[in-house]
């Protein structure tokens, strides 16, 4: 059997690729979003957040035989702990991550992590909208929050703990897009009219993530935006298609 660290769309599609392969996958999700999808197409799944010894039990004990990591890339916690719970268990332990993605443009600024995005928005300030999620919202607070001449604009997915999370840090409510994507360059661009954002802060999350749709809107409106890096793993066992995972998946089991 195989467990899945799932999560996204295109995660769930290499776990019905390796299930259509006549693989038996669990795939484990952190949020019932995630996992209602994964019920409709059929998959068996987990829900809720493991730490590598909880993971490394469930391994053991449900006696499965191969770990596929395919969580977001900035998912730098579950990557590490599902790597630490393959060794505690014993089983190899294979990661799938879409491809990166280069970028090169005046108006693009790529940092290496959310602090110094953080710092370099303090600096620039004035209309900024963050597409970064609710997970790292608090350093962009704390950074940008009071500045003058310095709106704050947070886009993210519309669920009550995010609408807690951003009454809690200060987060004015004119000042949320509560919204699901996948997004459109049209809408992107709309988005960013409607509120005159002057900076973007994204993540470098690859194409699936809908990223080239954000950078061409911002370009295409003139926008200056900030492109966060991917977390440096080494995860060793690395493939970034579908078919590189399915052989190696043959050739481990």
């Amino acid at each position: 059997m195989i467990f899945m660290l799932a999560g996204t769309s295109d995660a769930r599609n290499l776990a019905l690729a390796l299930q259509q392969a006549d693989y038996a996958v669990t795939a484990t999700v952190v949020t019932e979003s995630a996992a209602s999808t994964l019920a409709e197409a059929g998959l068996p799944h987990l829900v809720g957040r493991l730490t590598a010894e909880e993971m490394a039990e469930i391994l053991t004990k449900q006696q499965y035989r191969l770990v596929v990591d395919a969580s977001h890339p900035f998912a730098e916690e579950a990557s590490k702990n599902a790597m630490a719970a393959a060794e505690q268990a014993g089983i190899p332990y294979i990661r799938y991550e879409r491809a990166n993605q280069q970028y090169s443009h005046p108006l693009i600024t790529v940092v290496k992590d959310y602090e110094e995005a953080a710092q370099l928005a303090a600096e620039k300030r004035g209309v900024i909208m963050l597409t970064t999620g609710s997970k790292t919202l608090a350093t962009f607070t704390k950074a940008l929050l009071g500045l003058d001449n310095t709106r704050v604009i947070a886009r993210m997915l519309p669920r009550l703990d995010n609408m807690e999370k951003c009454e809690a840090l200060g987060v004015a409510q004119r000042d949320i897009v509560a919204i699901q994507g996948p997004f459109s360059q049209e809408l992107n661009e709309a988005l960013f009219r409607q509120y005159n954002v002057t900076l973007m802060i994204t993540k470098e999350s690859g194409k699936v993530g809908s990223v080239d749709e954000k950078l061409d809107a911002a370009l295409a409106c003139g926008i200056e935006t900030i492109l966060i890096a991917r977390p440096n793993i080494k995860y060793g066992v690395q493939y970034s298609t579908f078919e590189d995972v399915i052989q190696a998946v043959q050739q481990t089991l």
